[in-house]
């Protein structure tokens, strides 16, 4: 006979609000604009759990992944999931049946790889982004979170005003993340290029000579604060999509012993 520990009464009796498993690794299939993406992507599922209630299955939250997850591999063709969110969603809803809850969450990360050309002898080469997707049930309602962390690189202005035309350069990371309705519809890949363009250039992981002159060139013409970086991904932000946005940019400086940051968010719809 199996005790079920979990469902007896604690003895102190407050509400807890996320209970659950992190960091999960498991395998992902994504149709995505015609393509299947493989992803091993690193879970956290979480749900409240009332005052009277001693604790949870565990083993429930990872049967809802593991369970989700065959039935994408068996229905791809016919359907499959077609974007992070939708999988963790169906995450959830696989939940509802084995886990009593007023409120749950699945966050998935992973890393998208996206084809890019370099900016003179246009080779191929494929960049990393790390992306975070969130899907948030309260009540009966949905809504996600995207997350996409870019690395780009600055070129100092101050320092090119007052060093005829030299400065100093620096690799940067922009973060930006959107809260939006499940329904709305935004793709990684845009709120990367937000992002990646705002920066006095791009990084790439390939590059010949000619490509490494070009980058350079571009960064001394587009020289930018962090500031100014930040700014300008808000910005284009707004104009791109709909929700509410949080920014987040670090600069390593190369001539400090410290780092720069900016940040700044707008939490209205």
């Amino acid at each position: 006979m199996i005790v079920e520990t979990q469902e007896e009464k604690p003895a102190i009796m407050e509400k807890l609000h996320r209970v659950g498993i992190t960091n999960l690794k498991t395998v992902a299939r994504i149709n995505w604009k015609g393509r299947t993406y493989t992803f091993i992507p690193t879970f956290e599922i979480t749900i409240d759990v009332p005052a009277e209630k001693k604790g949870i299955h565990m083993s429930r939250l990872v049967e809802s992944i593991t369970e989700t997850m065959s039935e994408a591999v068996e229905e791809e063709v016919r359907r499959a999931h077609t974007s992070l969110e939708e999988l963790g969603r169906c995450i959830i809803k696989h939940l509802e049946g084995k886990h009593p809850h007023k409120r749950a969450e699945v966050w998935i990360k992973t890393t998208l790889i996206l084809e890019r050309e370099t900016p003179a002898s246009g080779r191929v080469t494929y960049e990393p982004y790390d992306v975070e997707v969130g899907v948030i049930k309260e009540g009966n309602s949905f809504e996600k979170v995207l997350r996409v962390k870019v690395i780009g690189n600055t070129a100092c202005p101050h320092a090119m005003a007052n060093n005829n035309g030299k400065t100093h350069i620096q690799r940067a990371v922009g973060e930006l993340e959107v809260r939006t309705t499940f329904e709305e519809r935004i793709a990684l890949e845009d709120m990367i290029e937000v992002v990646e363009s705002s920066f006095s250039h791009p990084t790439y992981t390939l590059l010949k000579t000619v490509d490494e002159n070009a980058v350079v060139k571009g960064m001394y013409r587009n020289p930018k604060f962090v500031e100014d970086v930040a700014r300008e991904i808000i910005h284009k932000a707004k104009r791109s999509f709909k929700g509410k946005f949080h920014v987040k940019v670090i600069s390593h400086e190369s001539i400090h012993k410290h780092d720069v940051i900016a940040e700044t968010w707008d939490y209205f719809m």
